[in-house]
């Protein structure tokens, strides 16, 4: 039997948690242990998701955790919220961005911009992970430009008439249901950009899978294409209006990704002490050479840096204070960390380090993904460097 994970917790962090923060994230943490590490690596090879987990993840509320109990969800803070993403993602993250576009994607959305009817329709379906949800907002040529979109939306008397393509949509040949954003008037205009309940049965649209990825393998993606997808006015999210309101669902889902990049971190921190203790060379083990000692204080320092800048953004976000702009720096930060983190551990492991039995070339290869996705290092460097300035980088 492999031995559980014991947490990376050099700064006492634990006392700065609830008990039922703790309570969570040890529920998670436990849960990972025994369904998530066991066989993602095959899975990972395989290039298939683990979907024999998503029912397991819906009985523990892992769904929108961070919505009201009157919805089916678990109505938890957004510390227990984050926690629970660490923990996913230390499995995988393919298995957290999962959870967290279910989440953060396709049911924040409906919850902040949708109408009563449309949450007490969608919500509890998707939380119990009866519907499953996917969020359409990158298209072929415009990722880091999302206001350049050409999809468009035709409203009829009969409801509404979507045409366009979406790139890069995890979760899209599974889901039952597309969140899309498309634009509604001149395509000039940005603050036409609406978003639509579209179910992925409707005739028109088509889910294609993404062939040939190294990263994310254990992960479901997609392009979608929308032609002459006809929906009633009922799938318009009322509240909705111009960029904001798809940038805001981008915001809920860095903030996760944030913690989950810790998990990422931890994992491979972990793996490369036991390795460092256990394995023999020149008579002695790696652990107690300089070079290795070096790379696990590197390591050992950056997460402990990044788990309290998230505790004190989730802090934040439970206060109403949170800004884009320090979700930005936290998901800058996190994953870049994480990222060098995994390599530095898949070199202290030498060619062990290679195998799927081993998680830090997996860890590795998904980060170079989640480094890009939702906002590129790059551009989360642009956002922060027009809030120290005032002065916007983009035009």
């Amino acid at each position: 039997m492999a031995l559980r994970f014991q947490g990376v917790d050099f700064y006492d962090a634990d006392g700065l948690l609830t008990e039922e923060e703790r309570a969570v994230r040890d529920t998670v943490r436990a849960w990972v242990d025994d369904n998530v590490i066991p066989v993602i690596g095959e899975h990972y090879v395989a290039g298939k998701f683990p979907t024999h987990l998503v029912p397991q993840m819906a009985e523990l509320g892992l769904f929108g955790a961070n919505l009201p109990e009157e919805f089916g969800c678990a109505g938890l803070n957004n510390v227990a919220y984050g926690l629970i993403m660490q923990e996913l993602e230390r499995g995988d993250s393919g298995v957290r961005s999962f959870a967290s576009v279910q989440g953060a994607l396709v049911m924040y959305p409906i919850y902040e911009f949708g109408s009563d009817e449309q949450k007490r329709r969608w919500l509890p379906e998707l939380a119990s992970g009866r519907r499953i949800g996917c969020f359409g907002l990158t298209e072929p040529d415009y990722g880091s430009n999302p206001g350049g979109m050409i999809t468009v939306a035709k409203e009829t008397k009969e409801g509404w008439v979507l045409n366009g393509a979406k790139m890069w949509i995890t979760n899209g040949s599974t889901a039952d249901v597309a969140i899309v954003w498309a634009k509604t008037a001149r395509l000039d205009d940005p603050g036409s950009i609406r978003g639509f309940i579209v179910p992925t049965d409707a005739k028109g649209f088509a889910a294609k899978d993404q062939q040939g990825k190294l990263s994310l393998r254990a992960s479901d993606t997609s392009e979608l294409v929308l032609q002459d997808v006809c929906v009633p006015k009922e799938a318009l999210l009322p509240k909705s209006a111009g960029l904001k309101s798809p940038l805001m669902c981008l915001t809920a889902a860095r903030y996760g990704i944030a913690w989950g990049a810790v998990g990422s971190a931890m994992a491979c921190y972990d793996e490369a002490v036991r390795y460092a203790k256990a394995r023999v060379v020149f008579d002695r083990p790696i652990g107690g050479f300089q070079l290795q000692q070096a790379r696990l204080v590197e390591m050992l320092t950056e997460i402990t840096k990044a788990q309290l800048l998230c505790l004190q953004l989730g802090r934040l976000k439970d206060q109403g204070k949170m800004s884009p702009q320090q979700v930005s720096l936290a998901k800058r930060n996190n994953v870049s960390m994480a990222t060098d983190v995994a390599r530095e551990s898949r070199r202290l492991l030498g060619a062990s380090g290679i195998l799927a039995e081993y998680q830090a070339m997996r860890h590795l290869a998904n980060l170079e993904s989640v480094y890009t996705y939702e906002g590129t290092h790059d551009i989360h460097t642009l956002i922060l460097g027009q809030e120290i300035t005032g002065l916007s980088a983009f035009n």
